[in-house]
């Protein structure tokens, strides 16, 4: 069977690869945790949950940080995290990173499925999607295909079940003709530990090149405005 494109799927991370908030999010979560703990977190800590679940990063950075890390601890600090986050997204509304709402109606014009997988919980995802104006749905003036969030699934990176629930969620089944794309190295071994044909790094979220090239990248980009010269 010949293919007049290389993938089927973009299974894309939201903060720092779709959307740019400028940090916020793990600046929230640090603030939420050095809160909770009442001592500094260091910024290495901080870089090793990025790209994961919230919830499970603030269940490993309490730990880390000898803190209470029972179920009932992390629910109260994850509370707090997503009421400051929501309240942070409305003050400071977030926006596309340049280029990427062009090159996604470009790739669902050629028939490629667009979905968003994310360490966010559904309803900070949500909230994140109003604040851009992006819908999810099947229609021609949708922005993507679907929406996977950590809630949905049984871990979150870099286990590769977000991204076998877009497969999913767009009706593709070749893992092969799928990319995935983030700008953590959690977001990338998500990637690889699927199997996907394409596993993209990109340059416009938490790391530089010199972590990034380090992980089991396909490729990498500067952002994910150029992620059609891919096709």
């Amino acid at each position: 069977m010949t293919h007049s494109r290389s993938f089927d799927l973009v299974a894309l991370d939201m903060a720092g690869t779709t959307v740019d908030e400028g940090g916020l999010v793990y600046e929230v979560l640090s603030q939420t945790v050095v809160a909770a703990v009442g001592r500094p977190l260091p910024a290495e800590l901080l870089g090793m949950w990025k790209g994961t679940s919230k919830h499970e990063a603030i269940a490993g950075l309490l730990d880390a940080l000898d803190a209470p890390a029972d179920s009932e601890a992390v629910d109260t600090v994850f509370e707090d995290f997503r009421a400051r986050l929501i309240t942070a997204y409305r003050e400071t509304s977030p926006k596309p990173v340049a280029g990427v709402p062009e090159a996604l109606r470009a790739l669902r014009a050629q028939g490629v499925k667009v979905a968003l997988q994310t360490g966010y919980s559904a309803d900070i995802a949500d909230a994140i999607l109003v604040g851009l104006g992006w819908t999810v749905g099947a229609g021609d003036d949708d922005t993507v295909d679907a929406l996977v969030t950590s809630d949905l699934v049984a871990a979150s990176r870099p286990a590769p079940y977000l991204i076998f629930r877009c497969m999913e969620a767009t009706g593709v089944t070749d893992v092969r003709r799928v990319l995935v794309a983030g700008d953590t190295p959690n977001d990338v071994l998500a990637g690889y530990n699927a199997g996907v044909g394409f596993v993209v790094g990109v340059l416009s979220g938490s790391f530089g090149e010199d972590v990034l090239s380090k992980s089991p990248l396909t490729h990498l980009l500067p952002s994910l405005a150029t992620v059609g010269e891919l096709m």
